[in-house]
């Protein structure tokens, strides 16, 4: 994991409120390595959704950098995949015709349509190919969101929260999943998170945030060998220690502003 995929250099971020002005990021810096899986955990409000949206190309920063693959950030762009958190299927779409919308906004369907059953087999939700959305549970509907990420093949793939409204045994299994597809593919993945538990079981890198302004205060190396255990010694210890900091720094958190 040593060539730079993404780079945030010195990024603000500064929103008006009509009333006063809010400042969401103040000088944040971030590198991610290809094939790497970074969590970001903080207070609400904190900034984080913020920081993954300037990541996408669905926000504008005020001063400072976003580089991907050496090419400064502006827009959206297919090889940044973003899975929010609710899956925002179109509900007049069957789960095959959702997986592939991103093809047919690129233009690229006839070329790649072969690879739709791939991605659902992928994500383990064969044989609902012709299920609409509102027939799936969360966690299936969850799947379908991944799958339509990956149909496009990026480099990143950024989560905002995609696990958050799901009941533990469906959030452990998709957590497996994931990892095993980073693994697979060598993905870049870079996610957004309340649960520790969460950050420490699937992170290389664990970065904390702070209240607003959003800062960058520390980041964790997380060097426990995968498969990882939950219940281990020190699973359980970097879990206090994480817990241990945001006891003293979560007083008043604050919700975000989006633009």
């Amino acid at each position: 994991m040593s060539e730079s995929v993404l780079t945030i250099e010195n990024v603000n971020r500064l929103y008006d409120d009509g009333e006063r002005q809010v400042e969401a990021l103040k000088d944040v810096n971030l590198e991610l390595k290809r094939g790497e899986f970074v969590s970001i955990i903080g207070a609400s409000g904190c900034g984080k959704t913020t920081l993954l949206r300037l990541i996408a190309g669905l926000d504008k920063i005020n001063t400072g950098s976003i580089v991907f693959n050496g090419e400064p950030v502006k827009e959206p762009n297919y090889k940044r995949g973003y899975i929010f958190q609710q899956h925002n299927l179109f509900p007049w779409l069957t789960v095959e015709q959702n997986v592939a919308a991103g093809l047919k906004a690129r233009h690229v369907f006839k070329k790649n349509k072969d690879k739709i059953q791939k991605y659902i087999d992928l994500v383990g939700v064969t044989g609902f190919e012709k299920s609409y959305p509102h027939q799936l549970s969360g966690g299936m509907s969850q799947r379908v969101a991944i799958a339509r990420a990956l149909i496009n093949e990026p480099e990143l793939l950024v989560l905002d929260e995609p696990m958050g409204a799901l009941d533990s045994f469906t959030r452990a299994d998709i957590q497996d999943k994931l990892l095993e597809i980073r693994a697979e593919k060598n993905l870049t993945m870079l996610l957004v998170t309340h649960d520790v538990d969460e950050a420490i079981y699937m992170s290389d890198r664990i970065v904390i945030m702070t209240p607003r302004p959003g800062k960058i205060s520390e980041i964790i190396d997380v060097n426990i060998p995968h498969p990882r255990n939950r219940g281990g010694a020190e699973f359980l210890a970097l879990r206090r220690s994480l817990l241990d900091r945001f006891d003293l720094a979560n007083a008043h958190p604050e919700p975000e502003y989006m633009i």
